[in-house]
């Protein structure tokens, strides 16, 4: 089977083994095999992939979204929220503006929440790293159960109907928007060239690797360092097959931790690589994109505990059932 990354597979091996002269079974020797071929890997991704989807984004400007979205009430709308937020390449603090900016232009509050929890967790981001790490296969399942949890949850919301518990303030601003929609809907918006849309792409594929590089090489360094120092025999006790409650503890220790997906994957990758259930490991990826403890900072000025809660505990029940139930399909 054809690897496009054989090369650098082939790279980071002449350079162990031959430059600096250590065994690929060495801890140290594992280690930098591990960071030195996964390195260039994801960024190749990143830099390639945010530049198509970049082009893709040019298609979805954010008052078109809002346009969408706004008065959709049903369930179609909460499956239209989670998929756009697949294009959105946004961490779980960076969306939440836009969530914000979605209430003020009328969007359902069910919808909007199917959007916040896709967002980050499932966003072209994901797709790259997940497809680069772990294969097609997983990628699949890891995109179509993140939209589901988006969407059901999202719907739930809906039906609880929760506005109440939405911050006073956010309604006011509602009504300014509206006021300043009503006054430019004659204005319309000049359509973008194909050359338009290629910078867009570059721009776009710049900026997610000026903001994430970083990210990646630190993950893939801690990644690194389980992959070659941490014993397998360790992992597998804590949190392997055995363990009937490792989903929602890795669930739970996810929950206070704030890391993008680019900075968490390459370290489940790491986990995985040592014995740990793939969908434990999934599960704790969930946790820490989609319920960061910053985003329920920001999140507690726009919701009132309440409806806070209520999102907090579905969405990790979302996480544990899928958690579960990976284990159990792969």
């Amino acid at each position: 089977m054809f690897d496009p990354f054989y090369p650098f597979d082939c790279l980071a091996t002449q350079i162990v083994t031959k430059i600096l002269g250590l065994s690929l079974e060495s801890h140290l020797g594992s280690s930098l095999h591990f960071f030195l071929y996964d390195v260039p890997k994801v960024l190749t991704l990143l830099i390639v992939i945010s530049f198509f989807v970049g082009i893709i984004q040019t298609f979805l400007e954010p008052e078109k979204i809002r346009k969408i979205l706004g008065g959709k009430r049903t369930i179609f709308g909460n499956i239209l929220a989670a998929f756009i937020g697949i294009v959105t390449p946004f961490c779980s603090c960076s969306a939440v503006p836009l969530f914000i900016g979605f209430l003020e232009a009328g969007v359902p509050l069910g919808v909007t929440f199917s959007y916040l929890i896709s967002a980050p967790m499932v966003n072209e981001v994901a797709i790259i790293l997940l497809w680069g790490l772990f294969g097609l296969k997983v990628t699949i399942f890891y995109i179509s159960f993140g939209v589901i949890l988006a969407i059901i949850a999202g719907y739930i919301i809906g039906l609880l109907k929760l506005e109440k518990f939405v911050e006073s303030f956010v309604w006011d601003l509602q009504k300014s928007f509206q006021s300043e929609q009503n006054t430019n809907d004659n204005l319309t918006d000049s359509n973008l060239t194909w050359s338009d849309r290629i910078k867009q792409g570059k721009y776009q594929s710049r900026e997610i690797f000026q903001s994430v590089w970083l990210y990646v090489i630190l993950g893939i360094g801690i990644g690194a360092i389980i992959h070659g120092y941490v014993p397998a025999d360790l992992i597998v006790r804590w949190a392997g097959p055995n363990n009937p409650v490792a989903v929602p503890l890795a669930t739970l220790i996810g929950v206070p931790l704030y890391a993008n997906i680019a900075g968490v994957l390459p370290i489940t990758e790491a986990l995985v690589n040592k014995g740990m259930p793939l969908g434990t490991v999934l599960s704790f990826t969930m946790a820490v994109t989609a319920l960061s403890l910053p985003e329920m900072i920001i999140l507690r000025k726009v919701l009132k505990p309440c409806l806070l809660i209520i999102f907090i505990s579905l969405v990790t029940f979302g996480i544990i059932s899928i958690g579960y139930l990976f284990n159990w399909l792969l």
